[in-house]
């Protein structure tokens, strides 16, 4: 039992640096906003989520989360990390409950897509009424400046709303329904081996 609890905070550990090092392939959305960036470190987050649990998805956030800030600090006053971390546990949290209790290739879409839906209403408001006013104040910025910031590369954004609409909205739903996909069918070839390193 001892070693099957080490085994599993390892390849938690495991997860969390993959996450990790998918941090370094992101790439800016400008289309959308100069502060959308995009990578697939939700990946092994939502996969060793599913075979390790709720606690085991928050392990491999939290070292993903640890690692950068160790090896490649903050850029935004740790604005982003925060905001990393409450909408990767929105979105993996809600999908990996769900599975647990409906263990079915459809049980695993109705997970997904509940993560998905609640990542995007989490994302809205976080957005508006934490991150970005915190981001303000710790800047020296205002609201005005943001959104002329965003609307230099999406002239469709002029105020909150559309900032939502036409960014937020946008982005969150393509990052999640991405990395929904590829967990979907990427899964079962990767659950194979470690659930096999984890019961050895």
């Amino acid at each position: 039992m001892k070693t099957s609890k080490v085994r599993v905070i390892t390849m938690a550990a495991i997860m969390g640096a993959v996450a990790f090092v998918l941090q370094f392939f992101s790439f800016n959305v400008p289309v959308l906003s100069p502060f959308a960036n995009f990578d697939f470190s939700a990946l092994p987050e939502i996969i060793g989520g599913f075979i390790l649990g709720p606690i085991g998805a928050i392990e491999i956030i939290v070292i993903k989360l640890g690692l950068i800030l160790a090896f490649k600090g903050t850029s935004s006053m740790f604005t982003g990390e925060i905001q990393n971390f409450l909408l990767s546990c929105a979105y993996v949290l809600p999908a990996i409950l769900y599975y647990r209790k409906h263990r079915t290739k459809k049980g695993a879409i109705i997970g997904l897509s509940i993560g998905t839906i609640l990542s995007i209403i989490i994302a809205i408001f976080t957005n508006l009424y934490l991150i970005f006013p915190a981001y303000i104040y710790l800047y020296g910025m205002s609201w005005d400046q943001i959104l002329a910031i965003c609307a230099a590369v999406n002239p469709l954004i002029a105020n909150k709303l559309t900032f939502v609409a036409f960014s937020v909205i946008p982005f969150n739903f393509i990052s999640r329904i991405t990395t929904s996909i590829l967990c979907f069918f990427l899964y079962k070839k990767i659950s194979k081996p470690i659930k096999h390193f984890i019961q050895e």
